[in-house]
């Protein structure tokens, strides 16, 4: 790093392509925090990525390594809004609290809840504790003394009612996914008036390539702004194996659009298998989508084309089928 500094200093571009160069073929786990501070300092941002993709394949021997409590808040913060870390986020609250702790030393402060809470600052909002279960949030934030009374207390009601608290976390899985977050809408048209009774919603769909579902868009409310609970599942439609789930609920503005609800964990599809996407809502009359497409392209200059083709489910699906009813969005990343 230091040969790096002088050839940047003095201007020597090849001197400087050679040490980016060497530094490249030695980037590993262990030592891709400390290098991606130094690419950051150094304004080296072809480094800088690698060392951001060496940390999402190895999260957890990036974050055990000694360099990862020397960055400094503003790479911390950098890799904390990434959504593709591939590690328990009960696990990442534990490195980050490692690093609170070493940076209250360095700034000669006496390592208390309070002082780690204020190094911390802005980076505390980018953990994601609603992708924790109850157990881990249990065991580690709530006892932490880093969150105040009233965020455990929220957190701790997000995890088990609904409707549920808006909470100021972020919710959306850290998919450990390359690419752009996708959408594909099956739906042309929106109209008024779809109940609920207890009974889910189902369609089932396949798709041309392996992809990975982080979530669906639900209609809400016909009657102005509303809270609904909600379950969400993927169930392998042959194997009648149920892939994914999550209890939860949302919020609607009580306008045609959509609202997302998300999964904990992305969930893996398949070329050609048979899904059923699932959801339960209780809560008042919503919209619904009419004009139902049975095959639904979606093409992205990057990730190419993904071909759904849906399918009505047998058996009672609350009315739910290719032509008309709920879940018109699936989320999902190439």
């Amino acid at each position: 790093m230091t040969t790096l500094y002088t050839a940047k200093k003095y201007a020597v571009p090849a001197l400087e392509a050679h040490c980016v160069e060497f530094l490249t073929k030695h980037l590993r786990a262990d030592n891709a925090f400390m290098l991606l501070t130094q690419a950051r300092l150094f304004d080296e941002p072809q480094l800088a990525s690698l060392c951001l993709d060496t940390i999402d394949k190895s999260t957890m021997d990036a974050i055990s390594a000694e360099g990862f409590t020397d960055i400094d808040i503003d790479t911390l913060c950098a890799v904390l809004e990434r959504d593709t870390l591939s590690i328990r986020e009960s696990r990442l609250f534990g490195a980050v609290v490692r690093w609170a702790e070493a940076e209250c030393q360095r700034q000669q402060l006496p390592v208390t809840f309070g002082n780690k809470q204020k190094v911390l600052g802005k980076a505390l909002s980018l953990i994601r504790f609603p992708l924790m279960t109850i157990e881990e949030f249990a065991a580690g934030p709530a006892q932490s003394g880093i969150l105040s009374d009233r965020e455990v207390v929220n957190l701790f009601l997000h995890f088990t009612v609904n409707p549920k608290p808006r909470v100021e976390y972020i919710d959306r899985p850290r998919c450990c996914l390359r690419g752009k977050e996708c959408c594909i809408r099956r739906f042309q048209q929106v109209e008024s008036r779809w109940g609920y009774s207890g009974t889910s919603d189902r369609i089932r769909f396949t798709v041309n390539r392996r992809i990975s579902i982080v979530g669906f868009g639900l209609y809400g409310s016909i009657h102005g702004p509303t809270d609904y609970q909600v379950n969400i599942q993927i169930i392998e439609y042959e194997k009648k194996q149920t892939l994914g789930q999550n209890d939860t609920g949302f919020s609607c503005d009580g306008t045609a659009n959509t609202f997302r609800v998300m999964f904990k964990e992305p969930i893996e599809i398949l070329p050609n298998v048979c899904y059923t996407a699932c959801a339960t809502l209780k809560g008042p009359d919503s919209h619904y989508g009419t004009k139902g497409l049975k095959k639904v392209v979606h093409e992205a200059p990057a990730a190419g084309k993904t071909v759904f083709f849906f399918f009505s489910s047998p058996g009672n699906n609350n009315g739910t089928s290719i032509e008309d009813g709920q879940i018109p969005e699936i989320i999902f990343y190439t």
